[in-house]
């Protein structure tokens, strides 16, 4: 498929690209090889697809996979790929949102036969955020999660402490999983053509912060406090952060061997956490 092969299958059913939705549909069935390749599906393994489109990596995933469940919000995409009966037998097409899907039951049932599951999509600016979030929590259920995203939310997910990227959304994804910035697709490999460059990224779950239920939250609510002020220091902008006084995060901030006068970027994830751990966040 190309891009006029793409417009040709929505005009047949009616349809056009939604900007509502951030449609911008992956229509190059190389790239599309090349990304499950990147995302790293075991053959035989379980993936939950976030964004069927046109079908073209649902198929491509499914061809390595052994069982797909691909979800999609657009109705009438729905009823045109099954229509035309585009995707492949262990391909299960969802009709939903997937801020509203049990996420859990769904990889919970991918993984029924003990098959490693990842989660793999291309997902639209409005929703990479949530989604995004949600699948960190996910993240002891899976062996992996591969995402198309804009390029500007895919560096702040890579950033590293002292850049200008770098912040709350950086720390939460590096301690819970290790990040590599891949493949960078032209806007031409997608219909209609989206005015910013895509980037996909592999996350892979780690263990060795050894994150226990609820700390991800509790730093959470600790780097979000601290970066609202990204431009004042840490015990300034922590000073209202819960019952945690400045002279408190103060003496932890020397414990750690980290200057007051710091701000929020200059503290890695792993630095965050052992504060987070210390203030009882």
């Amino acid at each position: 498929m190309n891009a006029r092969a793409a417009r040709d299958f929505l005009e047949r059913h009616g349809l056009a690209a939604n900007k509502e939705l951030g449609q911008n549909f992956l229509c190059d069935e190389a790239q599309a090889e090349k990304l499950v390749r990147l995302a790293e599906v075991e053959p035989g393994a379980g993936v939950l697809e976030i964004g069927t489109g046109l079908g073209i990596l649902t198929r491509a995933l499914a061809r390595r996979a052994g069982a797909v469940t691909t979800i999609e919000i657009d109705a009438g995409l729905v009823r045109a790929l099954a229509a035309e009966s585009v995707l492949p037998a262990n391909a299960r097409l969802l009709h939903a949102d997937a801020l509203e899907v049990d996420l859990a039951a769904e990889i919970a049932s991918l993984a029924a036969g003990g098959a490693p599951v990842r989660i793999v999509a291309n997902l639209p600016y409005s929703a990479a955020t949530p989604l995004m979030r949600r699948f960190l929590d996910l993240a002891p259920r899976l062996a992996g999660w591969a995402v198309m995203l804009q390029r500007e939310v895919a560096l702040r997910i890579g950033a590293q402490p002292g850049t200008s990227d770098y912040g709350s959304f950086a720390v939460l994804h590096q301690l819970v999983a290790r990040v590599k910035l891949g493949l960078a697709l032209h806007p031409q490999c997608f219909y209609p053509a989206p005015r910013v460059v895509s980037s996909f990224a592999l996350l892979t779950p780690r263990a060795d912060f050894a994150l226990v239920p609820g700390e991800l939250e509790a730093v959470e609510r600790l780097v979000r406090a601290a970066f609202a002020h990204r431009r004042k220091t840490l015990v300034t902008s922590l000073r209202h952060h819960g019952e945690i006084d400045s002279a408190r995060v103060a003496s932890q901030l020397a414990v750690l061997g980290v200057d007051p006068r710091a701000r929020a970027e200059a503290l890695a994830p792993s630095q965050w956490l052992a504060l987070a751990r210390e203030l009882g966040a």
